[in-house]
């Protein structure tokens, strides 16, 4: 089966791809590609995702016409069916994810163009108010964090937005962790939202609000969060080993996807505690810094800090606290700093204390929307 490169980031050029692969009737999409990839990929693949993620790392999954379209349907199932606005890139998973679910509902998706703005997203969000048979048909989008603070605090001053808001039926909010402070904002809005967990790997979000979709199963494995389902990617192009320390086969014939995240299940629902390889060894002491990074952003004006590690003469590796200036402008750099180093050490120990606090005018971010982790510690290293 052939594979097609798709240059660029045309939403509609993506469709209008996927629309054929989807149904069989096109060959599988490229999106992303580097070179040095293969030409051919296995029947039944309908797109392909190469994505660097935040470790710069990249990777080629391999996403079937089954596993995207087994993941639209559970979440029609669990959220309910209508139409949907795409506001992501649609060459990463969140944003293609919102296209499948357009085919598979047979809706045409409404399409946010150009760069994201909260005044294009309401203008888009209104237009898509309709009916059908007398009634309303529900309407839903995907966002990242920083897309939804983007939109909260234009909707404290334009009432468009607010409406825009309040319009749709369920708000997905995935990529990252969403900010308790936030979520608490968005549901004060009157803003409905469900928080998604899930990868490339996994389709897009596979568990809604910490419970896995209908036809996903989850467990722990020495603390690290795995997933089962027809949602599976089928692997990761040319890269065998890659797909075999990844992808686990029990002797059932399962297959369980190795997430890399830390977490645990309590009375069924999921919470994850982060990456287990965002970890430090500071003065000898183990430090996650997911742990010190959700910490951080409760404290006001760090909604949306990032904190990364880097080399300490002193200790072997120190956390630094990364933000954008402007809420945190409201207050001191170095009254911030010690707010958020007094929280750490309540919560975790002194060893946890975040060495600095680093303000830049904008956090670099990949095209999904996620920080660009890499790119902020390398940045980071040469304020040195």
């Amino acid at each position: 089966m052939k594979l097609v490169p798709v240059v660029g980031d045309d939403p509609r050029e993506i469709l209008r791809g996927l629309r054929g692969a989807l149904h069989g009737a096109g060959p599988a999409l490229g999106l992303g590609l580097v070179s040095g990839h293969p030409a051919d990929v296995r029947p039944g693949t309908a797109v392909v995702v190469t994505t660097s993620g935040s470790t710069g790392i990249p990777k080629s999954v391999v996403l079937s016409r089954d596993a995207l379209t087994a993941s639209a349907l559970s979440t029609a199932d669990r959220i309910g069916d209508g139409a949907w606005l795409l506001a992501l890139p649609a060459s990463y998973v969140a944003g293609l994810q919102v296209l499948v679910r357009s085919l598979v509902a047979d809706r045409e998706p409404a399409i946010l163009s150009g760069a994201f703005t909260p005044q294009a997203f309401a203008a888009a969000a209104l237009m898509m108010v309709s009916t059908e048979g007398g009634e309303r048909v529900p309407t839903y989008t995907s966002l990242v964090p920083a897309q939804l603070a983007k939109l909260l605090d234009a909707a404290e001053h334009d009432p468009s937005v607010l409406a825009a808001l309040r319009s749709f039926e369920t708000i997905l909010i995935g990529g990252q962790a969403l900010p308790a402070a936030t979520l608490e904002r968005a549901v004060a809005a009157g803003a409905r939202i469900v928080r998604t967990y899930g990868s490339t790997e996994t389709s897009g979000g596979c568990v809604y609000d910490g419970v896995a979709l209908g036809n996903v199963r989850l467990r722990i494995e020495h603390g690290e969060v795995q997933v089962s389902g027809p949602v599976l990617a089928d692997g990761y192009l040319g890269d065998e080993e890659r797909t075999d320390a990844a992808f686990l086969r029990d002797r059932d014939g399962s297959r369980w996807y190795r997430t890399g995240d830390a977490g645990l299940i309590e009375d069924g629902v999921l919470r994850v505690r982060g990456r287990l390889d965002h970890v430090i060894v500071s003065g000898g002491i183990n430090v996650s810094l997911d742990r010190v990074e959700r910490i951080v952003r409760g404290i006001p004006g760090l909604a949306l800090a990032v904190v990364v590690g880097v080399p300490d003469e002193r200790w072997g590796e120190a956390s630094v606290v990364v933000a954008s200036r402007g809420e945190a402008l409201r207050r001191s750099e170095a009254v911030q700093l010690e707010e958020a180093r007094a929280a750490v050490q309540a919560e975790i120990g002194a060893h946890a204390r975040p060495s600095r606090l680093v303000l830049v005018d904008e956090l670099a971010t990949l095209p999904s929307g996620k920080p660009d982790r890499e790119a902020i510690r390398r940045a980071v290293m040469l304020l040195h």
